[in-house]
């Protein structure tokens, strides 16, 4: 998995992992007592009778991950104090990511960014803008200004 995936995953399942689950099933089901005879539908194994096909609800398209909203929620969560919206290491440390020069060089290779020196402000901004860009183009909401 390449470190933009790593990336995309902490922020896009972020809003997964915070909804709450479905609670579990409980218990045994309750016993079920038939009164018919055999050849009774409502008392016949299903393969005799089969459940008629359900067709598919069409699918929802899936609403966009607000990436501003999310990144600040995990600031605001780990005390608020994250240049995350201008500095691509500062943005790895909030995921929790590794954000050394190999890491950055990496990702850097991953999403074609050729700009300055590795490890340059140049390279470092443009590594920034790249992956907001790309989490754009992957389904999330990100503020212009974040892109350009």
């Amino acid at each position: 998995m390449g470190l933009f995936s790593k990336i995309s995953d902490r922020i896009f399942n972020r809003r997964k992992a915070s909804a709450p689950a479905a609670a579990p099933a409980s218990g045994t089901p309750a016993p079920v007592i038939f009164t018919g005879s055999k050849n009774d539908p409502k008392v016949s194994p299903p393969a005799r009778n089969p459940a008629p096909a359900a067709t598919p609800a069409p699918a929802q398209p899936a609403e966009p991950v607000d990436v501003e909203a999310v990144l600040g929620g995990i600031a605001e969560e780990k005390g608020g104090r994250s240049d995350w919206r201008n500095s691509i290491v500062d943005l790895l440390k909030l995921l929790d990511l590794d954000s050394s020069l190999d890491a950055r060089k990496e990702l850097a290779a991953e999403l074609g960014v050729n700009a300055g020196a590795h490890g340059s402000a140049e390279q470092n901004i443009a590594l920034h803008r790249a992956v907001m860009r790309k989490l754009a183009e992957n389904g999330g909401k990100v503020p212009d200004e974040l892109k350009d």
